[in-house]
């Protein structure tokens, strides 16, 4: 209806723009609507609570399938991080469940199979669940708690946990209220994300050459999955918004290792997650968590574009 030629670079861009929108909208309100209600079920004091007590390893796994099930962003992840430090959390365990909430991300991961398909959301959720739960144990065990902020560190040596209050059991009609109320508290905070990013995914899909892209983000090139992880850092999107990029990438036969990789460093070590975290961490264990995540990615990217 447009009068632009169907398979010329704006037609191509167009074609992908309108519709992934309508996809990506329809997959993202069935999801959060499913994971609102489920959320239901999840109080932060319940999660807190089931973590406190935990010895590591086994704390770790358990953080960071709570961190799949607790779908909080990285934002919001980190007030609960500081309840659970608060509570005597051991830090490690801590760093676990704040690095899987917002990687392995229920909308992710639905998006990335209704995308690109169930093998690379799988690949997706296990890499990120290995991940959160090895740095988590790394950082556990080199025993940073003194590199915590002051008044956080006070909390963690002295605070105990407030017991989780008990109240009645909510109905099913309040569960689906509470899915609703979730998919319009979620669409309001990241409809804007996902147009920008399926407008950048739109350009990249209708104006960037393929050969161009493999030849940036291609197997062949060593630098390429080092690249992707800084180019992602200072990005400001989450995973809805990031999904289109990534099934642009993928699509211009940019390599699944690298594209993972840029993918996590989005999600996992944006710039805002560090701005907010500086309240709570001090630059040394900033660094050193950016520093054992960055090198998960790392491995995740050349281990994939190895083997595919």
């Amino acid at each position: 209806m447009l009068p632009v030629d169907r398979w010329s670079h704006t037609g191509e861009a167009l074609a992908f723009f309108f519709y992934d929108i309508p996809k990506v909208m329809m997959l993202l309100t069935l999801i959060v609507f499913g994971m609102g209600v489920v959320r239901s079920f999840f109080s932060p004091e319940r999660t807190r609570g089931l973590l406190a007590g935990r010895r590591e390893g086994v704390g770790n796994i358990l953080a960071a399938g709570l961190g799949v099930f607790t779908p909080f962003c990285s934002c919001s992840a980190v007030p609960l991080f500081i309840g659970f430090v608060s509570a005597g959390v051991p830090l490690g365990v801590t760093f676990s469940f704040l690095i899987a909430a917002p990687m392995v991300n229920e909308v992710a991961l639905v998006l990335l199979f209704g995308l690109v398909g169930w093998k690379v959301a799988v690949t997706y959720a296990t890499l990120g669940l290995v991940i959160a739960i090895v740095c988590g144990w790394v950082i556990g065990r080199l025993h940073l708690e003194g590199w915590l902020q002051d008044w956080v560190r006070d909390l963690h040596s002295g605070a105990s946990l407030p017991a989780a209050p008990q109240g009645r059991d909510l109905t099913l009609v309040e569960r689906y209220g509470q899915g609703l109320e979730a998919v319009r508290d979620i669409f309001a905070r990241v409809w804007l994300w996902i147009i920008l990013g399926i407008g950048v995914g739109a350009l990249i899909h209708g104006y960037v050459p393929q050969d161009l892209m493999v030849r940036i983000m291609g197997a062949d090139a060593w630098w390429s999955v080092p690249a992707a992880v800084i180019m992602g850092i200072p990005m400001y999107t989450n995973a809805a918004g990031v999904i289109p990029i990534v099934e642009a990438l993928l699509g211009k036969g940019a390599a699944l290792g690298t594209v993972l990789a840029f993918m996590m460093s989005v999600i996992a070590l944006s710039l805002p997650e560090m701005i907010i975290l500086r309240q709570v961490l001090s630059l040394k264990l900033i660094g050193v968590f950016v520093a054992v995540v960055g090198l998960g990615i790392l491995s995740v990217g050349y281990l994939f574009n190895s083997l595919f």
